[in-house]
C-alpha cells in the first residue's frame, strides 16, 4: 500500500493528491510531484473524472504528464472519440453501435467513427488553471500557464501563457534568452536534495545565480 503521506502532500487537506501515486491507467504516464487539487470531488478519481473519451482499447492514445505540474479544479483531458468524424455525411458513428445496426465488430472501424489526433503530452513545471480543457494532439511545453477556462486546441510553446475559448498566446513569461537557459537547466530533473537547497533561488527570480549551480 502507498503511504497517506505520498498520495496527500499537505497533511491539513484531502483536496490535493500526488497524480504518480493514485493512477492505475498504463495508458496515463505522470511525472513526480505533480499534483492535482480538487476541492468539488475526491481528487484521487482523476483519471475517471479528468481524462475523459479516452479509449486506448479503440485507439492507443496516451495522456504524458511532465514532472512538477500544477493542475487545478477540473481541469479536463478530452480524447479523440469525442471529436466525430466530420468528413462522414452524418454526424452519427454508426461503427460504435455495430451490435445494433448489425454490423461487424471492427475494432478499426470504431477508432475511424471519430477523428484521430494522437496523445496528449504536457511538459515539467506546467500549471493548468481552473477548469481549462485540453484537446487530443496538444503539446504544451515546459513551464507554460494555461488560464482558467481556457480549451486548449493547439500546441503551446515552453513558458507562454494562453487563455480565452480556443486559447490564444497571452504573452512568454521570459525573453527568449531566459527561456533558452531554464530549458537547459531543465530543474525539475535535479535529484530532492538539489532542489530542496536551492528551492530559494528557484523562486527568486535570479537566473544568474541558477545558472551557476
Amino acid at each position: 500500500m502507498i503511504p497517506t503521506w505520498k498520495i496527500y502532500p499537505r497533511s491539513q487537506s484531502k483536496d490535493t493528491v500526488y497524480l504518480k501515486n493514485v493512477i492505475t491507467d498504463p495508458t496515463i504516464e505522470v511525472g513526480d510531484y505533480t499534483y492535482y487539487d480538487d476541492f468539488v470531488n475526491d481528487p484521487r478519481n482523476f483519471q475517471k473524472n479528468n481524462v475523459l473519451y479516452h479509449y486506448p482499447e479503440c485507439n492507443p492514445e496516451r495522456l504524458v504528464i511532465g514532472k512538477f505540474c500544477s493542475i487545478g479544479c477540473g481541469a479536463k483531458f478530452i480524447f479523440n472519440s469525442a471529436n466525430h468524424d466530420m468528413h462522414s455525411l452524418c454526424n452519427f458513428p454508426f461503427p460504435v453501435f455495430f451490435e445494433e445496426w448489425e454490423l461487424e465488430p471492427d475494432a478499426k472501424a470504431i477508432a475511424n467513427a471519430w477523428e484521430n489526433k494522437g496523445d496528449i503530452i504536457i511538459g515539467n513545471d506546467v500549471w493548468i488553471g481552473y477548469e481549462a480543457v485540453i484537446r487530443a494532439g496538444v503539446t504544451i511545453g515546459n513551464g507554460a500557464i494555461i488560464g482558467t477556462r481556457a480549451l486548449v486546441t493547439k500546441d503551446v510553446e515552453p513558458y507562454t501563457i494562453v487563455g480565452g475559448v480556443p486559447a490564444k498566446p497571452i504573452r512568454k513569461r521570459f525573453d527568449d534568452k531566459t527561456i533558452a537557459e531554464l530549458e537547459r537547466i531543465r530543474w525539475w530533473d535535479w535529484d530532492e536534495e538539489k532542489i530542496k537547497q536551492n528551492i530559494s533561488v528557484l523562486r527568486s527570480g535570479n537566473l544568474a545565480a541558477l545558472s551557476e549551480i
